[in-house]
């Protein structure tokens, strides 16, 4: 039930992730395209975006045949017509966390955007580690506000009344935990806070039934950038996880003949 609820969010273009920017997209259109006897090859789904006028491919699946992948693109760019084009710029309601997509678990797909005429741009980095994470240390103490969203929770760790670090994460799905966020404020810094949070993070996660957890990370921030995400990086490649994918979001400028 829970899956045809997801699938059922992706169709109506709507997803407790980002769900900021699928507000701002018209009803999408999804096109099936099936084999001479009835048999579902492959989806994509697509929108227009009244704000700039662009269009959005907001999903596709296609069993990684590039034939199949090609015919959908070309069914999407013909009907949303000559304008500015998008291509996973944000999280479905299908993935866990994927804010875009995973180019070498997707490599036909990858190869059919290119070919039609789509930039990718490598965006995020794609990790993973197994649970629980003995190793890693706890915080003594923090509490839990109530989530965002019914499939996240939030941790906080408060010092006389000031938020020190906070890190949210996501409800297991078949064992699958998300580590959504994880911050520690500046003052709180270099006192091996992030490390604990992380820890308790991962633990909490086990506690929910997770034998694996994922997180994506900004790989695009200049150092020193308000968005520098060096340290974090740091502490994931410390703390057992793997880089298993990177992740890209695309686009089609308009050509004028």
């Amino acid at each position: 039930m829970a899956q045809f609820s997801v699938f059922g969010e992706a169709l109506m273009g709507r997803s407790g992730v980002d769900a900021g920017w699928w507000a701002e997209l018209d009803r999408p259109a999804t096109q099936v395209a099936p084999d001479a006897a009835g048999a579902v090859l492959g989806v994509v789904s697509y929108a227009l975006r009244p704000k700039d006028a662009h269009g959005v491919i907001l999903w596709l699946h296609c069993r990684e045949n590039e034939t199949v992948a090609r015919a959908l693109l070309a069914h999407a760019v013909t009907e949303m017509g000559p304008r500015p084009l998008d291509a996973f710029h944000f999280a479905t309601a299908l993935t866990l966390c994927l804010e875009a997509l995973p180019a070498r678990n997707r490599p036909a797909t990858h190869a059919s955007l290119t070919a039609a005429g789509f930039a990718g741009t490598d965006l995020w980095r794609y990790m993973h580690r197994t649970l629980p994470a003995p190793e890693l240390p706890c915080v003594d103490r923090y509490y839990t506000t109530e989530p965002a969203t019914p499939d996240t929770r939030r941790l906080m760790v408060t010092e006389h009344g000031q938020t020190l670090a906070d890190a949210t994460i996501g409800t297991p799905v078949q064992g699958i935990g998300v580590l959504r966020w994880i911050g520690v404020e500046p003052a709180a810094r270099g006192r091996g806070l992030g490390r604990a949070l992380l820890g308790t993070a991962l633990d909490a996660l086990s506690g929910m039934g997770a034998t694996e957890v994922i997180l994506v990370v900004d790989d695009d921030a200049p150092s020193g950038d308000d968005r520098d995400r060096t340290a974090a990086k740091s502490l994931y490649d410390s703390s057992g996880f793997e880089e298993i994918d990177r992740l890209y979001s695309f686009h089609q400028s308009l050509i004028l003949a």
